[in-house]
């Protein structure tokens, strides 16, 4: 059997288990995969198509012992264990407790299967206590504090399914499935290194599991931890890896993981968008405005992701191109968080900020935890000159999720509009440390060090130092360092970077007053070094530009 083959086999049995379980998230990402795999030519025809393929066939049924591993190019995979299904399940009781699951009745679910002893139905049982626990919760954080509110509301379910878990696992008699669940409850605890040795052994012991991997990787906060993963060797690590490379900022590794899955999964809209937020976080904004594009043209109702597109397209103040994407998603689903950001984002270009709130605050209602709404209600705050609820919304990302450099950085600007240097200088610290690839981020650390206040101009040099070194798009680094060493007395520093700054302005076809201003001191300084004719070629180009300032001078070093 191929390695395509197996997979598709693997994805099928996966997404029928998975969906057995109410495991919905992790069976449609399961069901994307399959999709996604590259089709083999000799059965890719115009009836067989990428969207038409495999409609029989993922019918077929498919026995468990047929799991095999997946053999792929260069990789040596070990062989997975397989999860067989156990027979003490009664399946009337269960598929009435799985109706009631669905229809959001978990408390009737669990209590249907209360004396049920099979390996799926106690799965169900304490899956749907805890769903039960979690509605619970959210009802009591709006009661008590408003949709928008912080609360102290816990899970009142946990102890309970901690206890029935924990004692399942040290009988040895825990399925892969109970083990995810034993996992995401230990984290909701905070006991973090037990919850990564038990989401381990579940994706060890069931690697198809999606949501189980996306749990493990919100406990990877380092590459430490993640490098003492005992994890088999199997296609759903590399997912993982490529996930979570991502979330530690190790973009061009993320990159290089997707490339290589794409080998199998050609097709694949997820791993597209994946590639897609890595060169985002890369600022690659054209290729991942293509990407999107092509996204959009073969899943046009998509949603999942689209946020990311409007932040690009807003960066690059496409109005038309973000009215149309706002107009879409607004069309196919608009009570989705991802909607109602990139309606917001329609707003703010559009410089109707209190508008844009309205919908940042309509995602927050539906997702509180929607961490791009807080960060971009943050922004529109600031340009409303609001920084006490700027302050505040930023807090609320960082709380969420404390590497978010986005809203660190959020915190500085606030901080530094009222004035408080050393408070914004604290959390543009933070920013950089997270993102020290980032032009802007030092630039704006070193505005800070420039301020009155603070007036640390050897600090702002070297701040930007490392924004010149880090791609400076905006150009605004090799001229500030031109001017802070001119400043302080250092001519010969300070003609160094205006040169650099005059090259490049010349290799990007750009002018301005930056280039009065660089040929103007060159002239003056090469005129000091007795340099007459090196002070003359740019004296004689600056005889292209109109100014009282620049014909003073030239009346000057003529005389």
């Amino acid at each position: 059997m191929s390695s395509k083959e197996s997979c598709r086999t693997e994805l099928r049995i996966a997404i029928r288990q998975l969906t057995d379980r109410c495991l919905y998230s992790a069976s449609k990402w399961a069901a994307e995969q399959l999709v996604g795999i590259e089709q083999d030519p000799a059965k890719f025809t115009p009836s067989n198509t990428r969207f038409q393929r495999g409609s029989s066939s993922i019918r077929r049924k498919y026995r468990t012992h047929e799991i095999t591993a997946t053999p792929t190019t260069g990789v040596s995979y070990i062989a997975t264990p397989v999860m067989e299904e156990d027979e003490l399940v009664d399946a009337d009781f269960y598929l009435l407790a799985k109706s009631y699951f669905d229809c959001r009745e978990y408390k009737r679910a669990a209590h249907v299967l209360r004396d049920q002893i099979g390996r799926k139905s106690v799965f169900l049982r304490s899956y749907a206590l805890y769903m039960a626990g979690e509605k619970r919760k959210e009802e009591e954080m709006i009661e008590l504090d408003g949709p928008l509110g912080k609360s102290d509301a816990m899970n009142q379910e946990l102890v309970s399914i901690e206890r029935e878990l924990s004692t399942l696992r040290k009988n040895g008699t825990v399925d892969p499935f109970c083990l995810y669940l034993y996992g995401l409850v230990l984290k909701q605890k905070g006991n973090e290194n037990l919850a990564r040795t038990v989401l381990v052994e579940s994706v060890n012991s069931y690697p198809w599991n999606w949501n189980a991997w996306t749990e493990l990787q919100s406990l990877c906060t380092t590459v430490d931890i993640l490098n003492s993963l005992n994890l088999s060797s199997h296609w759903m690590k590399d997912f993982f890896l490529a996930s979570t490379y991502q979330e530690l900022r190790m973009h061009n590794e993320s990159l290089t993981k997707y490339e290589y899955l794409l080998g199998t999964f050609g097709f694949s809209n997820y791993i597209q968008a994946q590639i897609a937020k890595a060169q985002y976080s890369l600022r690659e904004f054209d290729q991942v405005e293509a990407i999107f594009e092509e996204l959009l043209r073969t899943d046009p109702y998509r949603v999942e992701d689209m946020d990311m597109y409007s932040n690009v397209l807003y960066a690059k103040e496409c109005f038309s191109a973000l009215s149309y994407l706002a107009h879409r998603v607004f069309m196919t689903d608009k009570y989705r968080p991802e909607s109602c950001c990139i309606i917001g984002n329609y707003y703010s270009l559009k410089g109707q900020h209190e508008k844009s709130v309205v919908y940042f605050r309509r995602a927050l209602k539906l997702n509180k935890n929607y961490l791009s709404a807080w960060t971009l209600m943050g922004h529109e705050f600031v340009e409303m000159k609001n920084t006490p609820a700027a302050v505040d919304a930023y807090r609320r990302a960082v709380d969420i999720d404390p590497c978010d450099y986005r809203a660190w950085y959020g915190l500085g600007q606030a901080y530094e509009m009222m004035g408080m240097p050393f408070y914004a200088l604290h959390y543009f610290k933070k920013s950089v440390f997270l993102q020290p690839n980032d032009s802007r981020l030092w630039i704006a650390m070193a505005q800070c060090y420039e301020t009155d206040q603070l007036r640390m101009l050897d600090e702002a040099i070297k701040c930007y130092r490392r924004a010149s070194n880090c791609n400076d798009r905006e150009a605004i680094a090799l001229h500030q360092l031109a001017k802070l060493h001119s400043e302080l007395g250092r001519p010969e520093e300070a003609a160094f970077y205006y040169r650099k700054d005059l090259e490049r302005m010349e290799s990007e076809e750009r002018e301005g007053p930056n280039m009065v201003e660089a040929l103007l001191y060159l002239a003056k300084y090469y005129k000091s070094q007795k340099r007459f004719e090196e002070a003359e070629v740019y004296c004689t180009r600056l005889l292209d530009y109109t100014g009282p300032v620049s014909l003073k001078y030239l009346t000057t070093i003529s005389i």
